[in-house]
């Protein structure tokens, strides 16, 4: 007999992903030409370079530690006016999903849950460093994975990921 909500059989309990911790590994603002940026007034925003990474790695049973890597870099008028570097952590209880479908919560669900605290912080460090506040767009986990898993196509005899077997 199946549930006519979703189509799973009543007794089947649905995985299930639990935050357990969220917290800063590591982070780092450096904005070495402060006083020249603001000296010299200009009506031109700063270029924004912007790279994020995900890595996830088990802990244990059903426990996972997953961590966005983030760095931030602005200049103008070809000075660097800061340069953000962040890896913000969750550890995750991930239980009722088949190991083969695993790795898509690591790398798309798990990020997704941490990036907006990640984005919170990037945003208060650049205002409470002199800046107007970076504002990350919303990031589409789901196209970052498709991309990874054609990297991984083209690149013969690369591991799956960093994940043991």
């Amino acid at each position: 007999m199946t549930d006519q909500s979703n189509g799973a059989p009543e007794n089947q309990v649905p995985g299930q992903i639990a935050v357990n911790a969220q917290f800063i590994k590591d982070l780092s603002f450096e904005s070495p030409n402060v006083l020249k940026i603001m000296s010299q007034p200009s009506s031109q925003p700063p270029e924004v370079n912007f790279n994020l990474g995900v890595q996830a790695n088990t802990v244990g049973p059903d426990l996972y530690d997953v961590t966005l890597t983030i760095r931030a870099e602005a200049k103008r008028d070809n000075m660097t006016a800061f340069i953000i570097e962040l890896a913000y952590a969750g550890v995750f209880t991930i239980t009722g999903i088949p190991q083969d479908q695993m790795e898509p919560v690591l790398f798309i669900e798990a990020p997704r849950l941490l990036f907006p605290f990640a984005r919170a912080i990037i945003s208060d460090l650049t205002r409470d460093g002199g800046f107007t506040p970076l504002m990350l767009n919303p990031i589409d986990f789901v196209d970052l994975y498709r991309r990874k898993l054609a990297e991984r196509g083209s690149l013969a005899g690369a591991p799956a990921s960093n994940l043991p077997n």
